[in-house]
């Protein structure tokens, strides 16, 4: 049975992605009551593009598809955990494994160069 998960004012839930193998956190999006049936009907990840304004499955373009296996979700039910195989490599549409992949101390030394 899904929870009556708590979505914000604009219909959306956060969205955090985890790699099921090692925790790395690799990306946050955002999916509304739509996106998450889908993710939970097909297996794979689907979000809502606040920027798009439409949906968007993960890799339908780059061939980088997440497979879930696992959603837990907070004690508020206002954020979702969803743990995934990562396949392709990269999950960030920058080519990176990660979209987490700058640092602030590495951003003000480059300020200071």
């Amino acid at each position: 049975m899904i929870p009556a998960l708590k979505y914000n004012e604009t219909g959306l839930i956060p969205a955090i992605i985890q790699d099921i193998e090692d925790n790395e956190v690799l990306m946050l999006a955002y999916m509304d009551k739509t996106a998450f049936e889908r993710t939970i009907e097909t297996g794979k990840t689907h979000f809502w593009s606040r920027s798009r304004k439409k949906y968007w499955m993960k890799g339908e373009t780059s061939g980088n598809i997440q497979l879930v296996r696992e959603i837990l979700y907070d004690c508020d039910e206002d954020t979702l955990l969803v743990r995934v195989e990562q396949v392709g490599g990269a999950a960030c549409h920058t080519g990176n494994r990660s979209c987490f992949y700058r640092s602030i101390e590495e951003a003000e030394a480059e300020a200071v160069d």
